[in-house]
């Protein structure tokens, strides 16, 4: 733990904590319009104001209580999609790996198509579809993102069931499904936390995406993506609408990619950790 990413996870921990207590810490209700106050600088800048510690925006909304209900968005996105992608894809390799034949070339296959597919194009097309709504978010970044995860399953699962563990289980009569769950999954599942940690960052960036397009999480909901792109039309005026929500997605993207690459270490018996 002496090597452990200590800013990092105190990022990640801010941001779980600004998402669960955002109604107790925003100063303001983030969809407050406040025409005569809107474009209020930063509370350390000439005509900031205490009351705004950050700012306000184009319609004088307060830029804290929006970047802190736009986490809830982020946040709730990264864990719904994160252990969805983990079970899906998990549950994809495992059955891909130890049953073989036919059933692994019909999953893998369908694994390629989707790697293959170009995400925030298809996320276009069906939003466009179906309309946009957190919902239809989460369920676009799920549909897209198992692929990769069961593919690392499935070359663990290929080669644990060729160790003598698996063969004693098998010859002593226990069933494929407890075999897997009991021998197989257990040692599968330092990998799956390593790629799902460092899968968050990659589903806040692609959520902000989304709402940056307008293809996202609808107004007024406050998310973080949407409220870079209300403020780039001001980016020379009014630069604090766009620049903290951008250094948010910055920060927690970072956070996790850095806590990814620890836990590889940590959960990786061959490295070297002296």
């Amino acid at each position: 733990m002496r090597h452990a990413p200590w800013a990092s996870i105190a990022i990640l921990a801010l941001a779980f904590a600004a998402a669960l207590f955002a109604p107790l810490l925003a100063p303001f209700d983030p969809d407050d319009i406040d025409v005569l106050n809107r474009f209020a600088p930063p509370a350390w800048m000439a005509g900031g104001s205490a009351a705004h510690l950050l700012g306000t925006d184009d319609l004088g909304r307060d830029v804290l209580s929006r970047l802190l209900y736009g986490a809830r968005v982020s946040m709730l996105v990264a864990v719904v999609c994160v252990l969805s992608d983990a079970v899906l894809g998990t549950a994809v390799g495992l059955a891909a790996g130890y049953l073989g034949g036919w059933a692994d070339t019909l999953l893998m296959r369908l694994a390629d198509v989707m790697l293959a597919l170009p995400y925030l194009l298809i996320a276009l097309v069906v939003v466009s579809v179906l309309g946009a709504s957190l919902l239809n978010v989460v369920a676009i970044i799920v549909a897209l993102r198992w692929a990769g995860l069961s593919r690392i399953v499935r070359g663990e699962t290929l080669a644990l069931k060729q160790r003598d563990f698996v063969a004693l289980a098998r010859v002593g009569g226990v069933s494929p499904l407890a075999i897997v769950l009991r021998h197989i999954l257990p040692n599968v599942m330092n990998s799956v936390v390593v790629v799902s940690t460092l899968g968050v960052g990659t589903v806040i960036l692609f959520e902000s995406a989304l709402s940056f397009l307008g293809v996202g999480v609808p107004p007024p909901t406050a998310t973080w993506g949407g409220m870079v792109a209300d403020g780039r039309g001001y980016i020379g005026s009014a630069w604090w609408v766009s620049l903290f929500p951008g250094l948010a997605i910055t920060a927690v993207c970072l956070a996790g990619n850095l806590s990814g690459d620890w836990l590889r270490e940590v959960l990786d018996p061959k490295s070297n950790r002296a």
